[in-house]
């Protein structure tokens, strides 16, 4: 079967994610683990066109329970592995693979950062590195079955979106790795609530394509059931 056969593959979605926006962003997934992975599959699958994928490790076995890689995965770079899955989502994707550390120099050309990394303080640098260029900015943590969604919105390039939150209070929450609260090794990270980080940060990508107010701060703990949704303090 052909990559054009059964019609307009996007129909089902095509009031929700305008094609014609989304098609002219070149977005970048910094880390493809446990959320990065998913963020970077449902990129591929409501229509993004360019995107690249950022992540200096290889898949190792817990890898295959909390991130949903596949054991014949094992030893190869995320990267490489999951770059192929992409493109089986639409052979037509401009896909950029780097396995490697993010640099300041991926910031170059940039429109829509995905962050997706686990230091806190690598965030730090990848948003100081992106903010001055990049129009959409989201930054996805989890640990166990918690999980937290920080979005900014640069309101002042493209007029794709009115809304925004200050570069200042996303900032305020990039504490030292140090003053982190240490999870427990075998309560870290669950698949699920991965895909439901991911989610999130599709949904507000989503939301702002449209033009839609975006939360500036979701928090939610899935064994309590408790969403929390408000501006960053």
């Amino acid at each position: 079967m052909g990559t054009n056969d059964g019609g307009d593959r996007y129909v089902r979605q095509a009031a929700i994610v305008p094609s014609d926006k989304i098609a002219g962003l070149r977005c970048m997934v910094v880390g493809v683990g446990a959320i990065g992975r998913q963020v970077a599959l449902q990129l591929a699958s409501i229509g993004a066109t360019n995107i690249v994928i950022i992540d200096p490790d290889i898949v190792s076995l817990p890898n295959v329970v909390t991130q949903g890689y596949k054991e014949a995965d094992l030893s190869w770079y995320k990267v490489s592995v999951l770059g192929p899955e992409l493109l089986n989502i639409n052979s037509e994707l401009e896909l950029n693979s780097h396995k490697k550390k993010f640099t300041r120099a991926d910031a170059a050309g940039v429109d829509v950062v995905f962050v997706c990394v686990d230091d806190i303080e690598v965030r730090g640098f990848i948003f100081k590195c992106v903010k001055d260029n990049c129009i959409f900015f989201v930054d996805g943590r989890m640990a166990a079955e918690t999980l937290r969604v920080l979005t900014v919105c640069n309101r002042e390039m493209r007029g794709i979106t009115e809304y925004s939150i200050s570069i200042e209070d996303y900032e305020s929450t990039l504490f030292k790795s140090a003053e982190a609260h240490p999870a427990p090794c075998t309560a870290k990270s669950t698949v699920y609530c991965a895909n439901v980080a991911a989610g999130f940060m599709l949904a507000q990508f989503t939301k702002w394509l449209r033009g839609f107010e975006v939360e500036s701060d979701l928090m939610l703990n899935l064994l309590a059931m408790e969403l929390t949704v408000g501006g960053i303090e």
